[in-house]
Formats: C-alpha cells, structure tokens, sequence
C-alpha cells in the first residue's frame, strides 16, 4: 500500500485591525480634541464681557509692550515705549523693532522718517487709552488706583478722569491738598503722558455741596486749585510746561452724566490728551 501524502495547513495570521490599522483611532482623538477646545472658546466667549475679552488679546498680543512678560523697562507700564519699533523687551517675547505692523512703522519716502504730526492720530490715543486698561490685574495697588479712573476717546482727545468714589477721596475734605492715591495716580497719568507730545488740557470740578454762607472760598476757587495742584504734579513728572494748553474749574456745573449732584464722582480733575492741533 503506497503512503498516503501528508498535507500540511498553514493558518495565516493578520496582525492588527486587519487593513485599517489604528490610524482611525489617532484621528479621532485629534478630532474630539479640537472639538473640545472649540466649544471650551465658545463657552470663555460666552461668560467674559467685551473689556475681558480685549484684556486677553492684548495679554497675548507681542506687540503691546504693557504685559509683565514683554516689557522692556521699569516704568508703571513695564515698557520704554507705546510703539513696538522703538523698545525690545529685556526677554525677547515683546515687540520686535525689525518687523513692526504697517500703522507702527516710521513714515516718509524713504520709511526711515520719525511719526511726526500724527501724534494725535485716533490710533495713538487710542493705544494710550489700552495702557490702562492693560493694568487691570497687574497687581492689588493698580487695581485699588483703577476704580479712580475712567478713560474714553472723543473728538478732543483722549479723556482721562481722576474722581472720588465712597470713602476714599482723592483730595482733602474743601482743599486741594492731595491724597497719597491721587499722587500716584497723576504719577501713573504723567507716565502715559510722556509716551506722547499732545497738548493738555486739565478742568477740575467739585459737587454741589457748599462752603460756608459768605465765604470768600467757594467751589470755583477749590476746582480751580486742584486743577493746578494736578498741573504742577504734572510737571514734576517730566511734562514740559509748553504743553499745557489750559487750566480751568467749573465748580459744580457739570456733574457727571447720571450722577445725583452730591455723587462723590462729581469731585474729579479731568486731564485731556489734546489731538493735533487743538
């Protein structure tokens, strides 16, 4: 009898998810990965008001020289100059003088030339007016000084207010002695105001309440002399007298808008950053 043939079967193993790999599964993590921070943006838009929102953009804007990371001096603003072409910051994560934007850029035919009668373009005042919104959360003492102060940009110029608020004013009860907090706010003021050339103007102003029957000082005289108390404070932090271009009172006649005439805001010195030509 002839021997039978031995067969031998050889089983064939498929390593793997057979011919889709595991690639699939790296993809959709990366895709429930980018989902997730997309709806974590829209929920951070959702519950942040527009002034938080703009507060982080600048935070992480290199080319604004105001975040603690990217200044370049030791100012109260952390940095030498309001235009990044003109400061690096110490660790080389603020602004970059070898490709500033467009609207940063020296002018001229050449590109070479200093900005000049634009200081008081709507773009510089208001980049003046972000300094300090920039300072919100800097520190506890800039916060303390921040809720004295209101800024907006009109026809005029740039609008910085120094008012009272509840328990803490800013000037001596009926004189013009100023408080420690109104020093280093006209300090922090003085700052900013040396960043550019604008002309000042400066108004003080009183609430309602009155002096004492046939006084020969009155709310006329109190808002004229805190006016020029802010003026030299001023001058002692490096403005040149040439730029101020007026220093006025107006007592109690213009209270702020939607404020009782007793409002502790009412007592406030008004500084303002003229535009060109003003």
């Amino acid at each position: 009898m002839a021997d039978a043939a031995m067969i031998v079967k050889r089983k064939k193993v498929i390593a793997g998810d057979g011919h889709h790999g595991g690639a699939w599964k790296v993809a959709y993590a990366d895709f429930v990965t980018a989902m997730m921070a997309f709806f974590l943006l829209m929920w951070l838009l959702n519950a942040t008001t527009e002034d938080q929102r703009k507060g982080l953009a600048e935070y992480f804007d290199p080319r604004v020289p105001i975040a603690k990371i990217s200044g370049g001096g030791t100012g109260a603003f952390g940095g030498d100059s309001m235009f990044s072409e003109n400061t690096m910051a110490q660790n080389g994560a603020g602004a970059a003088n070898q490709t500033p934007m467009q609207n940063e850029q020296s002018q001229g035919d050449t590109g070479t030339l200093a900005r000049e009668g634009d200081e008081g373009s709507a773009q510089e005042l208001t980049e003046l007016d972000n300094l300090f919104r920039g300072m919100t959360g800097e520190s506890e003492a800039a916060d303390a000084l921040l809720q004295h102060i209101k800024t907006r940009v009109t026809d005029e110029g740039l609008v910085i207010e120094l008012f009272d608020v509840d328990g803490q004013p800013l000037f001596r009860a009926g004189s013009a002695e100023p408080t420690a907090q109104m020093q280093a706010l006209l300090e922090m003021v003085g700052g900013v105001a040396r960043l550019v050339t604008n002309r000042i103007a400066i108004t003080g102003h009183t609430d309602a309440s009155p002096f004492a029957s046939g006084a020969a000082y009155g709310n006329w005289e109190l808002s004229t002399d805190r006016a020029q108390v802010s003026r030299r404070a001023l001058s002692e932090a490096g403005i040149e007298a040439e730029r101020m271009a007026r220093v006025t009172g107006k007592a109690d006649t213009e209270p702020r808008p939607n404020a009782t005439l007793d409002d502790p805001r009412n007592r406030r010195v008004q500084i303002t950053l003229l535009r060109t030509g003003r």
